[in-house]
């Protein structure tokens, strides 16, 4: 108050209306927005884009106006998705505007008002009630028993006992602050009484909101890759363009036949439904990922997962349930283990891992649970739980039930006459009960609050005077359960109680160990993470006896180190980058930690996918390469940070996401070695007829309707090709190294150059064999489409032999089908033939042609044997 120069009774609004001068509106900044005409354009700074247009034009020159149409679709399908990608993909600072409290009740000049909350300037006096949202940061000068949920901003799920006294260290995370209220959080339980110390960008929030505004988006992997073959097949086209042309006119062609054989060959040579395969393979994707509860919000971030080798992910409803359980109770000197995980009622105890019967003493410790608590278990119509109310009481009444004591049975045979409430000073709740044994109250809470209220203790002989080395062991074991991470309470209860000495002369009963148990899919979902080379950290905001206690149940922690955000504090910059490798876990980090912790890994050249649901993982969320919102517990500003949501929450799901992320990329993969490839083979053949001063064997409209053939449905129905089944098995791909590997463009200038040499020597058996120029030529153009659809087939993995399940693409069967009957209508509809310029073959030739065409299969299934071992620089990642 000296500092900012405040008082009890608040500010004068003559001087609160100078600071809001000064210090400006409670408000967050919004960043500078980019106008919806700057997106668009950027759009048509895309290479392929351009080149797609230039083919547009050529097409129209040629007079094919229907391929024309189909282009300018194609284009503007891929404008209008990225422009929507984009114009979307910077909302989350309004989202964290949206969350910003709107009324603030404040004290002034000693009078308590109403004000607007962006109002508020440094040195006023805020009054907080339960369901308030806290409107700035606030140092606490007033709190009785108040309880504040910080989830938005820690992470941690279990509402905040604040406190007004001050705090010896000044530099702990914000999960520790008791002493402080943030802008954005909320007043759960009790109420108090802040001192603004700090309003609009200024706040924890302000800072998130900078760093949201300082994060530049990144291309994904994968539209570096498209963009670099754009370029490359841009030159490539003007090369080979040039080249056969001039070859034409030195041989004496005439320069306008030249000109439309060049500029089809060019139109050849662009993968026009490039566009369109990758969006198609990316929405398609999406819809298989909703299946398996994943929501992709921008689709080129999809690819990107494929490409994770590092997941950073949250705990609390991600690796676990967010379900408290009870795991261990602490009776008689005995210890009982419980099973069964959430708010089913479904479980056994056990005692030296063997099956066991509940005693008698142990469910008068469990009904004393239940009874002392407010929570409800309800059965639903669908045969499922729900439960209300705290989590621990949850689990308390849950534990009870699996010991067959029903809370509606035990509240209807020993009804609540009076209660003791909880509070932040006793840590501790009583209730009193009439029972057919007379009145006895029941009390849970923590183990030393409650053993101050405990004369006696239950032992195997009965109720027992408690000594001082009985309190001393039972604090020992209370300390044992927490270093296993799990949460501890204590249960007492007094038999012949009355209201007025309910909390005296207590029995202690024991202590019950509870903790949020892993989810059970997560453990085998690291486990093939950990199989396709993707390294899991978890980054939380719990207790680090917690986070070791899960991480070691899932198996996640091996032979890393667990960290907390006051160390990573009070290391460096360099020496965290060197230690990131290390370490598996992170407890009690801030939303600065995990900006930190992403940063790090992404210097070390890791591709991250990091996990979230608060607003303290916005930033991380948006600054890592593919950022993952939690669905049901996240908050919009998370959502908006995101590229994808979970909307189940589960850490299996992203596994999943990551499975589909390497399969369409695989298969955008697949469709562009096999386009390639054919273009590869058409060029060769025109360039080398046209150097030995053979004819084109191939027609303008010829080389056109193979582009529209090849590019067409079959690449198409490759982009839906199903995963293979090792996909999970290999580590990730390395996105420097680009999607033309050593091995892949071997497969690719193989299946060209082969089917070149088929196609120009068939071309030229023709002719020397008697058959007329246009024979020959419609032979070459129909062993050209053949060659094409063995090709695909091959082309459906470059690693595994074509005959592992070969028809099990149905798309593409369907495809080849409907080309090989186009095809035919070509070759006997007159009028489709006199407008492609072919032939009607005989039998004797399909025979010949179909022959010559297969040899390109085995071919390529030699490439792939001399690829599996080694001959061209190892495997593809």
């Amino acid at each position: 108050m000296e500092q900012l120069k405040s008082r009890p009774d608040g500010l004068h609004p003559t001087e609160a209306a100078r600071r809001l001068r000064e210090y400006g509106p409670n408000q967050l900044e919004a960043a500078r927005r980019i106008s919806p005409w700057s997106i668009l354009l950027a759009q048509f700074k895309n290479v392929l884009v351009l080149i797609l247009l230039v083919a547009t034009v050529l097409s129209i020159f040629l007079g094919h106006g229907t391929e024309a149409i189909v282009i300018l679709i194609i284009v503007g399908l891929a404008v209008s998705l990225g422009f929507l990608q984009e114009y979307r993909a910077e909302r989350a600072l309004e989202a964290l505007r949206r969350m910003a409290a709107p009324m603030a009740t404040v004290i002034r000049d000693g009078q308590e008002e109403r004000i607007p909350a962006e109002q508020l300037v440094p040195g006023d006096i805020v009054v907080l009630h339960a369901g308030d949202r806290v409107p700035a940061d606030l140092r606490l000068i007033e709190a009785i028993n108040l309880q504040i949920d910080e989830s938005v901003l820690t992470g941690e799920s279990v509402p905040v006992e604040k406190q007004t006294e001050p705090i010896p260290n000044p530099q702990i995370p914000v999960g520790d602050r008791k002493n402080m209220a943030y802008a954005g959080t909320i007043v759960t339980y009790g109420r108090g009484k802040g001192l603004v110390v700090a309003t609009g960008m200024r706040t924890e929030f302000g800072a998130i909101a900078r760093m949201l505004q300082s994060i530049e988006q990144e291309k994904t992997p994968l539209q570096e890759n498209l963009d670099r073959t754009g370029k490359m097949l841009a030159r490539a086209a003007l090369a080979v363009v040039a080249l056969i042309v001039a070859l034409g006119l030195l041989r004496g062609q005439p320069w306008l036949e030249m000109l439309i054989f060049g500029l089809a060959l060019a139109v050849a040579v662009v993968p026009e439904a490039l566009p369109a395969v990758v969006t198609i393979s990316l929405a398609m994707g999406v819809q298989r990922m909703v299946r398996r509860n994943a929501l992709v919000r921008r689709l080129a971030a999809v690819e990107t997962l494929g490409s994770t080798n590092v997941i950073c992910t949250d705990k609390t409803g991600t690796l676990t349930r967010n379900e408290m359980t009870v795991r261990q109770i602490f009776l008689c000197g005995q210890r009982w283990e419980v099973t069964g995980t959430g708010y089913e009622p479904v479980g056994e105890f056990r005692q030296d891992g063997q099956p066991a019967t509940p005693s008698p003493d142990l469910q008068r410790l469990l009904r004393a649970a239940a009874l002392a608590s407010d929570a409800r278990l309800l059965r639903q119509a669908d045969g499922t739980w729900r439960a209300q109310g705290d989590p621990t009481e949850i689990a308390l009444v849950v534990a009870a039930a699996k010991a067959g004591l029903r809370q509606e049975e035990l509240e209807a045979r020993y009804p609540r006459i009076h209660e003791i409430p909880f509070t932040s000073e006793r840590k501790r709740m009583t209730t009193v009960h009439q029972g057919p044994e007379g009145v006895f109250a029941a009390c849970k809470g923590a183990p030393e609050m409650v053993l101050e209220c405990c004369s006696r203790q239950l032992t195997e002989d009965g109720d027992v005077p408690l000594t001082p080395t009985d309190r001393e062991r039972i604090l020992e074991q209370a300390n044992e359960m927490a270093a296993q991470g799990l949460r501890v309470l204590a249960v007492a209860d007094r038999m012949d109680s009355r209201i007025e000495d309910g909390e005296e002369d207590m029995t202690f009963l024991g202590l019950v160990g509870m903790i949020d148990p892993p989810r059970p899919e997560a453990k085998s979902a690291i486990q093939v993470c950990r199989e396709a080379g993707i390294r899991v950290i978890m980054i939380t905001g719990d207790h680090p006896a917690t986070a070791r206690a899960v991480a070691k149940e899932l198996d996640l922690l091996r032979s890393g180190r667990v960290i907390t955000g006051s160390q990573l504090d009070a290391t460096s910059d360099e020496d965290f980058e060197r230690q990131v490798q290390e370490i598996e876990v992170y407890a009690r980090v801030s939303p600065i930690h995990k900006y930190r912790i992403v940063t790090a890994l992404q210097k070390q050249g890791h591709i991250v996918a990091m996990t979230g649901d608060g607003i303290n993982d916005a930033p991380a969320l948006k600054k890592a390469d593919i950022g993952v919102a939690m669905g049901i517990t996240g908050t919009d500003v998370s959502k908006e940070a995101a590229a994808m949501i979970l909307l189940d929450d589960n850490f299996a799901s992203i596994v999943a996401a990551v499975e589909e992320g390497r399969t369409i990329f695989n298969n955008i993969k697949k469709y562009l070695s096999y386009l390639l490839s054919s273009n590869v083979g058409e060029i060769l053949l025109l360039a080398t007829a046209s150097f030995i001063g053979l004819p084109p064997p191939l027609s303008a409209a010829q080389i056109l309707y193979v582009n529209l053939a090849t590019d067409g449905l079959p690449a198409l129905a490759l982009s839906a090709d199903p995963p293979e089944p090792d996909l999970m098995r290999r580590p990730p791909r390395n996105p420097r190294i680009g999607i033309f590997t050593r091995p892949l463009v071997a497969l690719m200038l193989a299946g060209g150059i082969w089917s070149a040499v088929v196609n120009l020597s068939l071309f030229a058996w023709a002719l020397s064999s008697g058959r007329s120029l246009q024979e020959s030529m419609t032979m070459a153009f129909v062993s050209l489409v053949l060659i094409q659809f063995f090709k695909a087939y091959n082309f459906r993995s470059d690693r595994h032999h074509v005959w592992q399940h070969p028809f099990a693409n149905r798309w593409l069967n369907l495809a080849v089908l409907w080309e090989l009957f186009m095809l035919s209508m070509i070759i006997y509809v007159p009028f489709l033939r006199n407008m492609f310029g072919v032939y009607s073959l005989p039998l004797i030739d399909w025979v010949i042609v179909l022959l010559a065409s297969a040899t390109i299969s085995p071919v390529l299934e030699l490439v792939k044997w001399l690829e599996r071992r080694g001959w061209f620089g190892g495997m593809p990642a």
